[in-house]
């Protein structure tokens, strides 16, 4: 069993930026390890994204546990919550529902009226995106902003999303609309919970 601790999930700011190349090897490492694609960006995008305050993240004392960001594409009327990672260290503990629902939070608070989607692989996120509202949807329900789609050109599938066209691939398509007149939200995505680095910061005790 592991001893008492302390994660802290908050947005993340520039004083994390001495971890941005830990975030991207981990990203490449859990890549390889899946054999399905998580693009790579390069670290100059991940310090604007923490620069910005469009990003959270996850640390044990100073250890890097965790991080997720957020993207606005086709004139901010899409967000989505990209780069979902959890060092292996760290998985198994819930850390990522954490990190999602943070990273959903933000997103509403910044983006109110914005549709967020996202691309996974993953059966465990598809799950805690279903609890927060999200709808599996076809690419053609996503963004059509080109810069969206070339950002797929480092993964390893990205011959299969060219060879359909852009209308399917490995990963599946999850939105959450805002219009939608049923919404289901966990209360621990609701805004006043938003993470800060000011005056909220929230925790995970980690048994």
């Amino acid at each position: 069993m592991k001893e008492n601790k302390i994660i802290v999930v908050r947005v993340a700011n520039t004083s994390d930026m001495k971890y941005t190349k830990e975030i991207n090897d981990t990203i490449d490492m859990a890549s390889k390890a899946r054999g399905t694609g998580i693009a790579r960006r390069t670290d100059e995008y991940i310090n604007k994204k923490m620069q910005e305050g469009k990003a959270i993240i996850a640390l044990d004392g100073d250890k890097f546990a965790g991080f997720i960001y957020i993207e606005s594409w086709s004139h901010k009327k899409f967000i989505a919550n990209s780069g979902l990672i959890v060092k292996k260290d760290y998985r198994g503990l819930g850390l990522a529902k954490k990190i999602k629902h943070a990273s959903f939070a933000l997103s509403r608070s910044l983006f109110p009226e914005s549709k967020i989607f996202g691309l996974t692989t993953g059966l465990a996120v598809m799950k805690i995106n279903n609890e927060m509202g999200y709808r599996p949807v076809p690419f053609s329900e996503l963004t059509d902003d080109e810069k969206f789609w070339n950002g797929c050109q480092s993964c390893v599938n990205y011959d299969i999303l060219m060879r359909t066209n852009k209308t399917k691939c490995l990963c599946t398509g999850m939105l959450f609309d805002p219009k939608w007149k049923k919404i289901r939200v966990s209360h621990k995505s609701s805004l006043k919970d938003i993470p800060n680095p000011k005056d909220r910061v929230q925790s995970l005790k980690v048994i």
